[in-house]
């Protein structure tokens, strides 16, 4: 153990074994960090926060601060931290608002610069929040999310695995596993197709995937007949996972963006003489999102 004599540690903090903690922080009563951590300078940890092994801690980094809402009463809860997390510069996260509740993160998840995690929030594995993301009271993140720079997340909503939200985005609904948010129009512009290969699935898997897209967003029918059909034909494999999630959405989910012929970009060769739309012969490239 290698602490900095210009560090106040609580004496009653149980502090693991190979914890490295620079100068200038303050670890208060009843905190547990694990094994292997290591704080930079000017970390602070509140009362009563557990962290687990193997978590880095950058400078002005602060775990377990009061949450920021007008109703305290008093009796806050806590803030658990699993195995292996990187919190970068600034990072901040809120202990529970009530007594034996929980601000819940998992494992091997990066919080970039300014980032923040406010009470209540249950954050899974293996997830990027980018520098300046914003995630309100009570937000679950799945497994494997990335959440692109000065991303806003309103409280209570969810934000399924394997899913991308794009830089500036406001979410203000439940966000479905396996799709991609743009952060411009803060809609669903279609699957997650590059973090879907990454992560080892299938052509299979994901043809189900665009299926299960499809019926979601474009099929036309009442929302009823959809969450039948998803129990129905969708309850094992990859795909039920959306089946789980839209079955116990509160808040609805984010909608998916269309784009019209009209407003798409096109692009002509740069050989092609002809001014826009002069020739019919051959109808030059356009610029689509992909959607599946």
């Amino acid at each position: 153990m290698n602490i900095d004599s210009l560090s106040v540690i609580s004496a009653t903090a149980k502090i693991g074994s190979d914890v490295e903690i620079g100068a200038f922080c303050v670890i208060e009563p009843d905190v547990v960090i694990g094994d292997g951590c290591r704080l930079m300078s000017h970390v602070t940890v509140k009362r009563g926060a557990v962290i687990g092994n193997k978590n880095v801690f950058y400078e002005g980094v602060v775990i377990g601060n009061l949450p920021q809402h007008t109703a305290i009463d008093g009796n806050t809860g806590g803030v658990i931290i699993g195995n292996n997390n990187i919190f970068r510069e600034n990072v901040t996260v809120h202990r529970a608002m009530h007594e034996h509740s929980l601000t819940n993160i998992g494992n091997s998840n990066y919080f970039m610069v300014n980032s923040h995690v406010a009470h209540d929030c249950k954050v899974g594995n293996n997830n990027v929040i980018v520098n300046n993301v914003m995630l309100a009271g009570h937000v679950e993140v799945g497994d494997r999310v990335n959440i692109g720079g000065a991303a806003g997340v309103h409280q209570f909503c969810r934000v399924g695995s394997f899913a991308m939200v794009g830089a500036q985005a406001h979410v203000m609904q439940d966000v479905l596993p396996f799709v991609t948010v743009d952060g411009l129009t803060s809609r669903i512009v279609g699957l997650n197709l590059v973090g879907l290969r990454r992560n080892g699935y299938t052509t299979g898997e994901i043809n189900i995937l665009k299926e299960v897209y499809r019926l979601v967003y474009r099929s036309g029918q009442t929302w009823k007949n959809i969450l039948q059909k998803l129990q129905d034909q969708y309850s094992t494999g990859a795909a039920s996972e959306i089946t789980k999630f839209v079955m116990t959405t509160k808040r609805g989910i984010v909608h998916e963006g269309r784009y019209t012929e009209s407003s798409l970009i096109k692009f002509r060769h740069p050989t092609e003489n002809n001014p826009p739309n002069e020739s019919k012969s051959e109808e030059p490239p356009t610029l689509r999102v992909n959607v599946g």
